[in-house]
Formats: C-alpha cells, structure tokens, sequence
C-alpha cells in the first residue's frame, strides 16, 4: 500500500479571524459528514478514523444532531439538548473525541441544531427536564404555538387540562412535533443555554441550523450573538433568492449579519443543467447567492444534500440523476463556501480531492469575483472564470468544442467538464491526488506556468542506508 502525498498542493491554513455569521475571504470547503440513514458511514469512531485525510481538503465538517432522540434517528427528531448524548452514531464519549481530533487536525466541526420543533416524551406536551451545570432546563406546554398542528395541539391540550402559549408561530409550521414558540422567554433561555454548551462544552465550532423557515431570522441572531459563534449556517429552503437574501438580513443584530444561508438557487440552477445535459443553464447560476457582491461571503453552496437526494422508490427527493462529477467541478470552481456532499465524497473520491486541489491552488475564497467567459447553446456549453488570490480556474462546462485560451493549461478533465489553471499561478500539477493506493501508480506531473519550456525535477529523500 503507498500513499503520495504531493506537497506542492498542500493547502494554505485560512487566517483565522473571529467573525460573526460567516468570515469573508474564507478560502476553506465544508463536508456534510452524513446522508440519510447513514449509520454505519457517519459513526462518530470512523469519521474519526479518517481525520488525516479529511483534513487535508476540508477545514470544516458538518455532523447530524449528536444528543439522543430515544431510538435510532438522524437527529431531526430532537429530544435531549443538554445530558444524553448517546446517539444512534455513538457515544458521547466518542463525540468528543471525534470533535477533539477534528480540531486537532485543523477540522472545525459544525452542529446540525434543531430548534424549530422539539420532541415529546410521552404525551403530546411533555418535553425532559435536563440538569445541566446546576440549572435545570426545561420546556414547557406553554412553550408550543397556538397553531401548532393546525390546531390539532391546542384541542388536545383543552381536553386534557394544558394550556399553550398565547402566540401563534413566527414562520411556518410542521406537524411533525411541537413547534416550539420563540418569543417565549423560556424557549430564548433554554436555547441560548444549549448553543453555548455546543461550543463551550462539547467542542464544536459553529451551527448549522435546521428549518429556519419555521420561526423568524432575528431568533438565530439572536442565538448567534448570545454565542459569539464563527460559523453559522440557516437552511433557509427556498429557490427564489430574495427571499433567501432577506433571510440573512433578517438574523442582523445592532446592523451585523449573524448567519450565513444555503444557496438552494445556486443549487437548483446546478440540478437543471446536470439533469438535462444544458450546461448554458448555468448562465442562471447569477441567481445564485454566491454571486451577489454583498452576499457571496454568507453563501454556503452545495450540490446535493439529505433532503435532496434519492433515498428510495417511495422517497425519490430531487437528486441529481446524472453528471455528479461535472456539478461538484463547477460548485468547487466557484465563489462561496462549497459544502460537499458525503456519498458524493465517497463514490467521486479522487476526482472531488483534485478538484479541491484546483481551487487551493488558485486561492479561490467565499469572495472571489467570477464571470462568464463563452456560452453556446447550440454546442452546449458554458465557461466560467474564477479569480483566486494565486491564480484563475477557467471552469469549461459541456461540449469540448470550446478550446481552452493558450494562457490556461488544463489540468482536470472527466464528462462535461474542464478545470483549467491560468499560467500565471505558477505551479506543479499532479495527476493523482493524496491517498493510500495498494498498488504502484504512475503520476504525471504538468507545469503550469508563463514560461516556455519550463522543466519539473522530482526529488526523494535518501534512504537512510544509502552511503554519503
């Protein structure tokens, strides 16, 4: 078994900087660490087990809710906030080594926190009371919406002698479990109190908020200011992006952005050029959050997630059917933080580190100007250009009949897609990534640079018994 480990690609560590919502300039990739039902391959003891690899291509990882649900769940069922973090993915014990290891590493890990809706113990009211740090931490009947259910909690509750709160819900509602009302005090305490213990206690990094569609934005900046949180992601799902923009204005506290957003219109417009094999529908990728100058920082893009991919015949969702490799190439082309998918991760490994490679390289960030180069419906296709702090990615997308400029050399290739590198990056590539190969592979290594003819020598350690 070898590993090659080119050094040339290591990446560049981001310079650290607090920030609130989201760091502009952040050159960093985010793995979303799960897929439904991903029991076995999101156990908190394997992930770990891959921190050396991981860390070399993403600085953050996103995990499922980590407390107990009381049975097997994928966390959206949230019962525990504060003292059973014993999960279907592990132990707590196994959580915080993981999440310790991460950060060892460089890995910051991102919690999926569910605060919409919450869990009941037994009955249609009840939630758990937690002692946590000597303050005990419980919700309430009268913490529910009056609307929850579409009503159908409120009859219950007359019936059976509770009372529920005065307020209606402050977004949309779910059936599923309680919608949990927000303008009440003691919702804003027991949830302020479980995001800091995310951060101060467990070791995580930042939010990934689930729903926030259900209950308005000033509620996540309001936790988020409460926090002081670096990283913090709402899944606002929507397509038209207005209104994905005004989510992000709403979680402002004292006029400072507190969250950052997924960028579902980047997403779709990605989907329906993948799916239909109409790569000139990217020209509608300027929908896309990552591409407006005063949002792209807050854009957390992505290509395909747990709620969009197929899960099965009955559950089919809204997967990206074909083209998987060529939609991963142009979301890690382009500027806003890319989150990466895990079954993506797994079945595109080599392909997706290369593509990663390609955007280090160039130095590409959240912030990164980006335009349109060529497009041509009749012989689809669409070219993208990147500009990076050490270079340019030419994103070329369809048909090769587009010919690359002779001042970019190609460097990564597969179906419907190119990643080129302007020469003016001046650097080493390698034909095959970072990883543990069982047998001997043969690498080619490319120069891309301005000048003519220019030569790479390859050097290896002496061995230690070869004589001076």
């Amino acid at each position: 078994m070898k590993k090659i480990f080119t050094t040339a690609l290591a990446a560049i560590l981001p310079l650290m900087v607090l920030a609130q919502g989201w760091p502009a300039q952040y050159d960093g990739v985010m793995l979303q660490g799960f897929y439904w039902d991903s029991y076995s391959d999101t156990r908190w003891t394997k992930l770990e087990a891959q921190a050396d690899e991981l860390a070399e291509f993403f600085k953050l990882v996103w995990i499922p809710q980590s407390a107990s649900c009381g049975g097997t769940s994928m966390g959206y069922d949230d019962l525990y906030w504060f003292t059973n973090y014993n999960s279907s993915f592990g132990t707590e014990e196994q959580l915080r080594s993981l999440i310790a290891t991460f950060k060892s590493k460089g890995i910051g890990t991102i919690a999926d926190v569910v605060v919409n809706h919450r869990k009941n113990l037994s009955n249609w009211v009840d939630f758990p009371a937690e002692t946590y740090r000597g303050v005990t931490y419980q919700l309430k009947s009268t913490d529910i919406c009056r609307n929850d259910d579409g009503g159908a909690t409120l009859t219950w509750a007359n019936q059976n002698g509770y009372s529920l709160s005065a307020n209606n819900d402050t977004g949309e509602g779910w059936d599923g479990m309680r919608d949990l009302d927000h303008r009440s005090e003691n919702v804003q305490n027991n949830v302020k109190a479980y995001v800091k213990m995310l951060l101060d206690d467990l070791g995580y990094i930042g939010f990934r908020y689930d729903m926030t569609k259900g209950y308005a934005a000033s509620y996540t900046g309001m936790y988020n200011a409460h926090a002081g949180v670096q990283y913090s992601v709402g899944e606002y799902w929507d397509g038209y992006l207005p209104n994905v923009k005004n989510w992000i204005d709403g979680t402002k506290v004292d006029g400072v952005v507190q969250s950052a957003a997924f960028d579902f219109p980047f997403r779709y417009t990605i989907r329906d050029a993948a799916n239909n094999n109409k790569w000139t529908n990217l020209a509608g990728s300027g929908k896309g959050l990552n591409l407006e100058t005063n949002y792209k920082r807050y854009a957390v893009t992505f290509v395909e997630n747990h709620d969009t991919e197929y899960r099965s015949a009955s559950y089919p969702q809204d997967p990206i059917k074909t083209n998987v490799e060529a939609a991963n190439a142009y979301l890690l082309s382009m500027p806003g933080t890319p989150c990466i998918f895990l079954k993506h991760w797994i079945e595109n490994k080599e392909s997706i580190k290369q593509m990663i490679y390609v955007r280090q390289i160039a130095g590409v960030t959240n912030t990164s100007v980006t335009n349109n180069m060529s497009k041509n419906e009749a012989n689809n296709y669409y070219v993208q250009r990147t500009m990076g702090t050490r270079g340019n990615i030419l994103a070329a997308m369809g048909s090769t009949v587009y010919e690359i400029p002779a001042t970019y050399v190609t460097v990564l290739s597969g179906t419907n897609y190119r990643l080129a590198l302007s020469k003016t990056t001046e650097t080493a590539w390698a034909s095959k990534p970072s990883g543990l190969y069982h047998r001997s592979v043969d690498v080619k290594l490319t120069a891309v640079s301005q000048t003519d003819g220019a030569q790479l020598v390859y050097t290896s350690p002496r061995h230690p018994m070869a004589p001076v």
